[in-house]
């Protein structure tokens, strides 16, 4: 019998970012469900901020080269990798020299989101699905971790749907508390559109606001998870509203085996 695979999409890993309740669990659940006996690969963006000399980070020249066009303009996919030796896995990380080369993360000093966070929001999640068709490496289950993720769930089940490699693809989001009170470009649903994807689908974007893009995540997704403890109580309430599966918080020494059972639960079905 083939091992599941899970597809992990994260917003902050540790030790590539300073530890915080995701970047912790974006480094602890893989490994957890790998020692489970279950194949994974792990993303997150190669933000300007990850020393790449002291992380041992290298391109991987067979992955990178594609172009991504986004509002009428080339964007260059780099494709890095970088090994946690500990735990025995490796973190493709999705870099490009406009989007992920400042120093910081996804906030200013003064904590406004970045202007152009609706497109490095967008590149990462298209550039993640990219790379897995490159791979050709057919998830079970990708699960996507913090708002930054919010696009993945829509691009996998409209736009890359009929590919081979994600037909039967269960999405998993879990919510965290990252909320910001800065709002997206305006143009953010426009440039979100790809083949796959109409205007219908991403209305929720024309409000473009951090519970926006949790929303179409909700929306896209199989499974809604609550990643903090505590998150906006908006979300929470549309996210139950919604019909999808649910699971309330799990602390450190629950969410390992909560989650691979939920993973094991869609392939049973």
């Amino acid at each position: 019998m083939e091992k599941t695979k899970v597809l992990f999409v994260s917003q902050e890993i540790m030790p590539y970012l300073p530890e915080s309740e995701m970047s912790k669990v974006g480094r602890h659940l893989p490994q957890g469900i790998q020692e489970k006996g279950k194949e994974i690969r792990t993303f997150m963006p190669r933000y300007g901020c990850i020393n790449e000399r002291r992380n041992q980070l290298h391109e991987v020249i067979r992955l990178s080269g594609m172009n991504l066009i986004i509002d009428d303009t080339d964007h260059p996919l780099i494709i890095k990798v970088a090994s946690i030796q500990a735990a025995r896995m490796q973190v493709y990380f999705i870099d490009n020299d406009d989007y992920f080369h400042r120093k910081k993360v996804l906030l200013e000093d003064n904590g406004e989101a970045f202007a152009d966070n609706d497109e490095r929001a967008i590149f990462f999640a298209r550039g993640v699905l990219e790379t897995v068709k490159k791979l050709r490496w057919a998830p079970d289950v990708v699960h996507c971790q913090g708002w930054f993720t919010g696009l993945l769930p829509l691009y996998l089940k409209k736009a890359f749907n009929e590919d081979p490699l994600f037909t039967d693809t269960k999405v998993v989001f879990s919510m965290y508390d990252d909320e910001f009170a800065t709002t997206f470009s305006k143009d953010f649903a426009a440039k979100s559109l790809i083949e796959g994807i109409t205007s219908e689908d991403v209305k929720v974007l024309e409000n473009a606001d951090y519970l926006a893009i949790n929303k179409l995540a909700i929306d896209w997704s199989d499974a809604i998870i609550m990643g903090s403890e505590s998150v906006n109580e908006d979300l929470v309430a549309y996210a139950k509203a919604s019909g999808k599966i649910f699971m309330d918080h799990k602390n450190e020494d629950e969410y390992v085996k909560a989650y691979s059972d939920l993973y094991d639960s869609f392939l049973t079905k």
